[in-house]
């Protein structure tokens, strides 16, 4: 099970840090992406991360921007965004893919969180 949190309304500029929690470690030897869908617009991707913490992707929209960890003492895989833009306002989700390593294709993973709001404002 994943669940994500750190979700909020800010200005831009500002900076939020998401987390993406897996308590039963449903992800522990698995990638691990970020994805995001804004209102009337499909889910995109945004960042992925390997089981061992290699294996990083960045979207180019937030390339710069944003930095993708994982604690695997914690369970958790966190999504620092800084510099947020009024275009970054969506959902949030994050989830767990089916091999060691993530991809940009949402297909690829197979279990989701239920997703956070963030909402930039100018």
């Amino acid at each position: 099970q994943l669940v994500e949190s750190g979700g909020g309304l800010v200005q831009a500029g500002d900076s939020l840090r998401l987390s993406c929690a897996d308590s039963r470690r449903t992800a522990s030897n698995n990638g691990v992406g970020w994805f995001r869908q804004a209102p009337g617009k499909e889910r995109e991707f945004v960042a992925t991360i390997g089981w061992s913490g290699g294996g990083i992707i960045y979207a180019d929209s937030v390339k710069g921007r944003f930095t993708i960890s994982r604690d695997r003492n914690k369970n958790t895989v966190n999504l620092q965004m800084n510099s947020l833009k009024t275009e970054d306002t969506a959902v949030y989700y994050c989830a767990a893919a089916r091999s060691a390593y993530g991809s940009r294709d949402s297909r690829d993973y197979r279990y989701w969180g239920q997703g956070t709001q963030v909402t930039v404002s100018s």
